[in-house]
This record gives C-alpha cells, sequence and structure tokens, in this order.
C-alpha cells in the first residue's frame, strides 16, 4: 500500500485479473452454479437410490461442470466464431 499526492492509500495490484484456483472471472460463477447443482443431485439421487449412488452422481456432474469451464475458459472470455475454411471473397471492390 502506498500514498499518493493527497494522502490516500492506493492498494497496488488491483488491477490485476480476477482468478481463483485457475478459474477466471466470469467463470467463478458458472463453477459455483457447478458445484451448487451437483450438491442438489447429491441430495436428489441420495433419496432415490442411495448414498453411494448420490456421492457418485454428485462427482460426474462436478467434474462434468468444471470440465466445461475449464474448456471454455480455454476458448478465451468473450464467444467467438471460429470458422475454418478457406474464404474467398469476391467483388469487394467493384470497378464502375
Amino acid at each position: 500500500m502506498t500514498m499518493n499526492q493527497e494522502g490516500y492509500p492506493v492498494f497496488k495490484g488491483l488491477q490485476k485479473p480476477l482468478e481463483f484456483m485457475g478459474i477466471r472471472g466470469r467463470f467463478l460463477t458458472l463453477a459455483a452454479a457447478a458445484v451448487g447443482v451437483s450438491f442438489v443431485g447429491f441430495i436428489v439421487f441420495s433419496i432415490i437410490l442411495g448414498k453411494l449412488a448420490g456421492f457418485i452422481a454428485m462427482l460426474v456432474m462436478a467434474v462434468a461442470g468444471l470440465v466445461v469451464i475449464y474448456v471454455k475458459q480455454r476458448g478465451g472470455l468473450h464467444n467467438k466464431r471460429r470458422s475454418k475454411g478457406i474464404f474467398i471473397y469476391r467483388h469487394l471492390m467493384r470497378n464502375p
């Protein structure tokens, strides 16, 4: 923490991107949702099939959610269309 010219404390490092356990900012809410859904899945499956089935369902849902998050995270923070192939644009500049 340093003092600026007016004497107010300025905390350095606040401009760093938010990251928690390898999951970046936008995806933290998705990770929390995945964990919450897996917990609800545990409750439902443990009532219907038993505690072991509920535990296995919870693990499968949590791992699937986190894998989806890591795959989306590798694509970047914003949804992008990545068309593969060779594109030929004809008539971009027409001569009158």
